[in-house]
This record gives structure tokens, C-alpha cells and sequence, in this order.
């Protein structure tokens, strides 16, 4: 069976995005919007979630060191060798700043190479404002935080994944094995030995176990778990099966057309959550070394709430509910939205997006009211949000309504990202 992935690049994505939130001009060279650049590559490549939050770490870190004129929360991360570059007095910190980001991901990414024309045109861009002088000195800035933070990378222990043994599923009642269509194998089994920045250890936020398997129909797996997917599914209405469309954000769905397998291209939940702090850093009107500062915050968050929650689902290994539904209820029963190739629990969006929502809180406050248009490109109404705290608790749910989760994963996922990004936000304002 042929596998062809088609890719759906948001060309319009973060344009839509800084001119309906505030009404104002924007450039291809916004640090949003080039951070989009990266998430173009992103989807290219087919980067799972957990990969995802980790490129977008790498890289908003760069872009941070070259803004940041103290140790700011250098000092709180692991294993991180605080270097200080010799100031550079003609160095333009926006081209810097933003050189740095993309050469990070131009390294990292497995088709970084597709950076360089966005690069070179960054470079054009300043070329006719600055001296020759200053245009030198901000790529050697760029290159010299970009190069510190590639090294860093290294000792994360990444690169010793694929040397690990696969993941192979166990047939025993309960636990997960692949899902249709594609029956992908399973994505990440080893990412809890990949370093966090913030968190002491993968299993730091360790969640409540799972509600135990049983096919009892009088058991609570059973009654509230299972059956609640189940009937949440069955009796969707136009509102809840558009909140399940608008967080899908699965880089791995399958579609079939005769005998052609079809790939679909999406961001990621942390590419979804980068995309709203775009959003709401051009809301706020924060300046350029503010923007970046948020944006390094969010992308670190969410990349240790990923190890933290691959941890669980690699522990814990529990069953999707399409395969229970379809062996032992109904044969026939699709969930909305398609499986992701990893065990169920905990909601891998619920505890990102907690994490993230908490620290985006914590900067933006309680009370943030914004617009979601990421998903305007896939047809979908944008979405008014109170504050990031309803959005993280609606992308939650949308598991639910998706068919995808059980309730108990996206409860316990929730509060696991929420005391993941508490910890964070503790460990990075509290002097």
C-alpha cells in the first residue's frame, strides 16, 4: 500500500492571526511568523508532537539568548552552561535574534535545508537598513547563540533513541496496540529519557493511575470510561464535533482512497499553543525582547509536559477506546477524529495544553480574552476564548468528543499539565 502524504502548509496561518487579533500590519519577518517557517518544516517532515515541542524549544531558546542581557532563567535550566558573548556593540538584535531561530532549526530539523531561502531573504530584508558593519556583527551574534545552543542539544540524549529497542505491544487485555487504518507502530516509546530544561525528572508529575481495565459491564472502565466515549461520540452535537475538528492537530492522519493511502499534513497541539502565543503577544503589544521571552517560555513548557506525559503512556500503556469499542460493542463504531499511533493514557493535549495555558497565564493574566484563527485554513469558524485556561480546558474535552480518549485521561491529563506548569512558572518568577 502506496503512502502518500500531501502537505497542507498554513501560508496564511500567523498573517490571519496578527491582523484579525489587532488590526495592524504585519511582516514575513515578524519572530511569529518566522517561527511559522519553522513549523512549515515541521509539517513537511511529519514531526510527532513530542519531537515538535522539542525543535521548538531548541529554537526559541537561541532566539532568547541573544535578547537577553542578564542570566534571566538561564540558571534555572538543566544542564545549561550559562555563556557570556562578548557584546557587540553595531549588533542588531531583531536579525540576530531571529538568525538565531532559524539556524537552530535549519540544523536540527531533518529538512532544515528548506530554511535557507527564508533566511537569506531575512538577511536581504535587513541588508538595505543596516551597516555593513552591523550586518556582520548580527550574524556572528546569531551564529554564536545558535551554535551554544546546537551543543546543548547534543547532551540531551536524543540521539540515543534510535538505538534503543522498539516498542513491541503486548496482546494482554487492556493494553494499547496499533489502531486502523494506518496500524502505525508506536510513536516515541523512549521519549521519557529525553533531558526536560525545567522539570527534575521525566516522572516528576506522575499521574494518578488510570481507571483499571474490566470488561465488567458494572465496573467503573466499563460504565464511565468506555461507555462514556462511547455515547459521547454517539450523540455529538454541531458544537462539540467542531471542537473536536478545531484541536485535532494529528500529524499522522491517514486517509483512503481506493488503494492509496493518503498522509495529511497538520501542526502539532504544541504548534497549535506557539500559534496562540503569537497571538497574544501582538495582542498585548509586547515588544520584540518580550515576544521572544514568551515564546521560549511556552515552547520549554510544553516540551517537558511532553516527556512527562510519554512517560505515563509508556508505563501505563492503555488501550484506545476505537479498539475495546470495535472487538467487544460495536463493530462498526468510528471515533470523529483518527487514533494517534501512542497508548491512551494520559491526553497528550490535555497536558500540554494545561502547561502551556499556566505559564501563558501567568505572563498574559486570568482574564486574556483572544481569538483562535489557527484553524481558519482548514475551513473552521475561529474561536473567542475568555482566557487560556478555557481554551487548554476545551482542547481537553475535544479528546472526548473526538473518541479518542477516555474521560479519566483527559481529566488527570489536565491536572497533570497543571501542576507541570505551575512547578515551571514557580521555578522561573519566584527569585
Amino acid at each position: 500500500m502506496r503512502l502518500l502524504y500531501i502537505n497542507i502548509l498554513f501560508i496564511a496561518f500567523f498573517a490571519q492571526i496578527s491582523y484579525s487579533q489587532n488590526n495592524k500590519e504585519t511582516s514575513k519577518f515578524d519572530y511569529d511568523n518566522l517561527l511559522f517557517e519553522v513549523t512549515k518544516v515541521m509539517v513537511h517532515d511529519v514531526i510527532s508532537p513530542p519531537a515538535a515541542a522539542r525543535y521548538y524549544a531548541y529554537s526559541c531558546l537561541a532566539g532568547y539568548l541573544v535578547t537577553e542581557n542578564s542570566i534571566g532563567f538561564l540558571d534555572k535550566l538543566n544542564g545549561f552552561e550559562i555563556k557570556t558573548f562578548k557584546t557587540k556593540r553595531h549588533a542588531n538584535q531583531p536579525l540576530a535574534t531571529s538568525y538565531a531561530l532559524i539556524q537552530v532549526a535549519k540544523q536540527m530539523l531533518p529538512s532544515g535545508y528548506q530554511l535557507e531561502k527564508i533566511q537569506l531573504e531575512l538577511i536581504a530584508h535587513f541588508k538595505g537598513k543596516l551597516s555593513e558593519k552591523s550586518l556582520e556583527q548580527s550574524l556572528a551574534l546569531g551564529n554564536l547563540a545558535a551554535n551554544h545552543v546546537l551543543e546543548y542539544a547534543k547532551t540531551d540524549l536524543f540521539n540515543e533513541l534510535s538505538a534503543k529497542v522498539g516498542y513491541t505491544p503486548t496482546l494482554k487485555p487492556g493494553y494499547w496496540y496499533p489502531t486502523p487504518p494506518a496500524y502505525m507502530e508506536a510513536v516515541e516509546p523512549h521519549w521519557n529519557t529525553v533531558r526536560t530544561f525545567f522539570i527534575e525528572s521525566a516522572d516528576q508529575f506522575k499521574p494518578v493511575a488510570p481507571t483499571p481495565f474490566s470488561m465488567d459491564s458494572e465496573s467503573d472502565f466499563y460504565k464511565i470510561q468506555l461507555m462514556g466515549v462511547y455515547n459521547a461520540v454517539k450523540n455529538l452535537n454541531e458544537e462539540q464535533t467542531l471542537i473536536a475538528n478545531f484541536w485535532d492537530c494529528n500529524p499522522f492522519m491517514v486517509e483512503y482512497t481506493g488503494h492509496m493511502a493518503i498522509g495529511i499534513k497538520k501542526i502539532t497541539p504544541g504548534g497549535h499553543w506557539m500559534g496562540i502565543t503569537g497571538i497574544a503577544c501582538k495582542k498585548a503589544n509586547l515588544n520584540f525582547a518580550e515576544t521572544v521571552k514568551t515564546h521560549a517560555l511556552v515552547s520549554l513548557t510544553l516540551h517537558d509536559a511532553f516527556v512527562n506525559c510519554w512517560d505515563e503512556k509508556y508505563r501505563s500503556n492503555r488501550i484506545r477506546p476505537e479498539t475495546v469499542i470495535n472487538k467487544h460493542i460495536d463493530q462498526q463504531w468510528k471515533p470523529i477524529l483518527q487514533t494517534p499511533p501512542f497508548p491512551e493514557y494520559t491526553s497528550g493535549h490535555s497536558v500540554a495544553s494545561s502547561a502551556a495555558s499556566t505559564m501563558l497565564t501567568k505572563i498574559f493574566g486570568e482574564n486574556f480574552d483572544f481569538v483562535d484563527d489557527t484553524e481558519v485554513f482548514f475551513g473552521l469558524e475561529e474561536r473567542h476564548f475568555k482566557s487560556f485556561k478555557q481554551a487548554s480546558n476545551e482542547a481537553a474535552i475535544s479528546r472526548l468528543y473526538g473518541g479518542i480518549h477516555y474521560i479519566d485521561a483527559c481529566e488527570n491529563g489536565v491536572q497533570q499539565g497543571t501542576k507541570l506548569g505551575t512547578f515551571i512558572v514557580n521555578k522561573v518568577f519566584d527569585k
